[in-house]
C-alpha cells in the first residue's frame, strides 16, 4: 500500500515489472534477426541480455535497485565503449525499441517519456563515425577505407 502523499514512480505508473518484461521481450525479438546489433551479443542464448536490460530499465525508473545491487554502477559508456556503436547500430536499436514500446500502447504522456528517455540513451551510447566492421559488409568496407597517410599535392616543391 502507497501513502497517497508519495507518488507513484514512473515504474508504477506504466505497469512495474510486466510492462518492462514486455518491453524487453519484443525489443530482443527484433535483436535476434538483425545482422548488425546480433553479433555484439557474444551469447547465444540472449536471454542473459534481456534479463540485465530489463533489470536497468526497471531501476532507472524507480522499480527494484536489483541491477546495481547484482552488477554496480550501469556506467553504460563504459559498458558498451567495447561496441561499435555506430549511427546505423544506434538507428537499427532504436527502432526496434521503437516497435517494442508501440506494443505497450501506453498513454500519451508515459509513452513520450519512455521514447524520450530510449531515444537520448541510444544517441549517448554512439562511440564512432567509422563504418561498422561487424556484418556481411565489412569486407568491402575496408577497401574503400581512406588511406592513413596522405600523399604530398602534385604541386607540393619536394626542396621545401
Amino acid at each position: 500500500m502507497t501513502d497517497s502523499a508519495t507518488p507513484l514512480s514512473f515504474f508504477d505508473e506504466i505497469g512495474g515489472h510486466d510492462t518492462f518484461v514486455r518491453l524487453v521481450e519484443v525489443f530482443y525479438r527484433g535483436i535476434a534477426d538483425d545482422e548488425v546489433l546480433r553479433p555484439m551479443y557474444p551469447e547465444e542464448d540472449l536471454g542473459p541480455a534481456q534479463e540485465r536490460l530489463t533489470l536497468f530499465l526497471e531501476q532507472y525508473w524507480g522499480g527494484p535497485t536489483t541491477y546495481s545491487q547484482e552488477r554496480g554502477h550501469p556506467r553504460l559508456r563504459m559498458r558498451h565503449a567495447a561496441f561499435h556503436v555506430d549511427p546505423d547500430a544506434r538507428d537499427r536499436w532504436l527502432a526496434h525499441m521503437r516497435v517494442a514500446v508501440d506494443e505497450l500502447h501506453l498513454p500519451p504522456l508515459h509513452e513520450a517519456t519512455l521514447w524520450d528517455y530510449l531515444q537520448r540513451a541510444a544517441y549517448a551510447m554512439v562511440n564512432t563515425f567509422e563504418p561498422s566492421g561487424i556484418g556481411p559488409a565489412a569486407g568491402a568496407r575496408a577497401a574503400a577505407s581512406f588511406p592513413v597517410t596522405a600523399a604530398p599535392p602534385a604541386d607540393a616543391d619536394p626542396a621545401r
